[in-house]
């Protein structure tokens, strides 16, 4: 459910686990070094990590609560108030906690003060994951399976306004999504979106033109749930999950070289 880079090791998020949630691997050989375990860790949202605060942090959409993780295993928790989705850590070190439910952004910092919130325009739906950009904009996907519109938007700083988007009516096409659920954005800004009901990966342009399919149907078995890329050593991790009889079955993490 969940898969991210902090201090050279590759930190692995696994669902319907009550003890040893979180896998740690060698960013090298992809051999495993630790399991950690969060308490009360009851439904898994999202995962990402911050490197200045060097720690890991978890959504928690089954007590609405975020937990965060120190290299050391330590642990803390504390509430969103809201059901949590995608979460991401923009260039203030701050954590972005995207609530679907409510259409809003919360803001927070590492040790979970709430900074700000923002509540998203209208037409932006079903809200599942947020990246903010450099000059201060915001990146968000949004759109489920039972909606029409299924894009992915930029929107202004103060949160109220559409600036471009991609996307737009549901469907299999290039330039069409069917739940673009996260996003990951390359140190150029440039911005990697995850369609989970065409299986596969598409890169945008800081401006959100479409540049390319980076992850085909081809190169997937199962649904992929998250992207995280590794620019220093030119890879790309993708999270990939089976779902069947309506429920998770099976998971991996698969690397691809750029």
């Amino acid at each position: 459910m969940g898969v991210t880079l902090l201090a050279d090791e590759v930190y692995v998020l696994r669902g319907f686990k009550e003890h040893d949630q979180l896998e740690v691997y060698d960013v090298i050989n992809y051999r495993l070094q630790r399991r950690l375990t969060v308490p009360n860790l009851r439904g898994l949202a999202d995962m990402t990590s911050c490197e200045h605060y060097r720690c890991v942090y978890i959504a928690n959409y089954g007590v609405e609560c975020i937990h965060r993780v120190d290299l050391q295993g330590a642990t803390t928790q504390w509430p969103v108030n809201d059901v949590p989705r995608g979460i991401s850590v923009n260039a203030a070190h701050n954590l972005l906690v995207t609530c679907r439910k409510v259409r809003k952004i919360k803001e927070f910092s590492s040790h979970g003060d709430l900074l700000r919130e923002l509540t998203l325009p209208d037409d932006v739906t079903s809200p599942h994951h947020t990246i903010q950009t450099h000059n201060g904009e915001f990146i968000v996907c949004h759109g489920r399976f039972d909606e029409p519109v299924n894009r992915v938007c930029k929107i202004s700083a103060d949160g109220r306004h559409v600036i471009k988007s991609h996307g737009g009516q549901r469907g299999p096409d290039i330039g069409q999504y069917i739940v673009p659920g996260f996003l990951a954005v390359d140190d150029n800004e440039f911005v990697f979106v995850v369609d989970v009901g065409n299986r596969r990966v598409t890169l945008l342009s800081p401006t959100l033109d479409y540049v390319r399919q980076v992850v085909s149907r081809d190169d997937l078995k199962w649904e992929p749930v998250r992207v995280c890329p590794d620019i220093h050593r030119q890879r790309r991790f993708v999270g990939e999950n089976e779902w069947k009889d309506g429920q998770w079955t099976a998971g991996r993490v698969i690397v691809f070289s750029v």
